[in-house]
């Protein structure tokens, strides 16, 4: 199964997949909640799965998808290679990684690798993977709940709407979001899309800034925010 936001990635891979690889793609889903539906209705052995997905980010899917099947494996298929992802996919127990920009052969040696029960993870990030597996975790590392609350105030949703999506309270989406600031040291909704955007839980085409509204936030501010990722060094 494949889940990725970009439709023009999930034909290529599609393709790919079948005609090369001999394998058979029995899904598809272009957002968070819509892969989690689609892995528990199919079973797919294997979900090559996007880290950046809208509405649900890539790290918690897999959370739920491995809670709910153990016997379906995970493969990231992503640009992204922030400290908190190699994290989470240690945590998480994800048995594969492969950028966007490595060779095709090696989406195919990782898919082959995860069904017979190996692992597959691109040497863009194994030096960072095994540098964190002698690590205990950081204190002030975001929890999965915390990273996915964090992710839908930076695309714009209110408390109230979290809260509906998330179903849980309105205290307790506001408790996670506490919680996430108190462990960044951040200390304005601002500071925190900054951080969101910088670490890519929400990824933000520049491009596209301009033409973003949120009631937090509006069109001055986030050509103000759009300068200042230019201007400063990652969070």
């Amino acid at each position: 199964m494949v889940a990725d936001g970009q439709e023009i990635v999930r034909i290529g891979i599609k393709s790919l997949l079948t005609e090369c690889g001999g394998h058979e793609v029995c899904g598809e889903a272009a957002d968070g909640p819509a892969a989690i539906e689609q892995a528990r209705q199919l079973s797919p052995d294997i979900v090559l799965l996007d880290v950046v997905l809208p509405r649900l980010n890539g790290m918690e899917v897999a959370r739920q998808i491995l809670a709910h099947n153990p016997q379906t494996s995970v493969l990231l298929f992503t640009d992204t290679q922030s400290e908190q992802i190699m994290r989470e996919t240690l945590r998480l127990g994800i048995r594969g990684f492969v950028s966007k920009s490595d060779r095709m052969c090696d989406l195919l040696s990782a898919i082959d690798a995860v069904l017979h029960g190996g692992a597959f993870f691109t040497s863009r990030v194994t030096p960072m993977l095994l540098h964190f597996a002698k690590q205990q975790d950081r204190p002030g590392v975001l929890s999965t709940r915390e990273r996915e609350i964090v992710q839908l105030i930076a695309e714009g949703h209110c408390t109230k709407h979290m809260a509906h999506m998330l179903t849980m309270s309105i205290k307790t989406v506001e408790t996670h979001r506490t919680n996430a600031m108190r462990k960044l040291d951040i200390h304005s909704t601002a500071q925190l899309i900054l951080y969101a955007i910088r670490n890519e839980i929400v990824y933000i085409p520049t491009m596209a800034l301009p033409s973003i509204t949120c009631s937090r936030l509006g069109h001055v501010q986030l050509g103000r925010y759009q300068r200042q990722l230019v201007a400063s060094p990652a969070a």
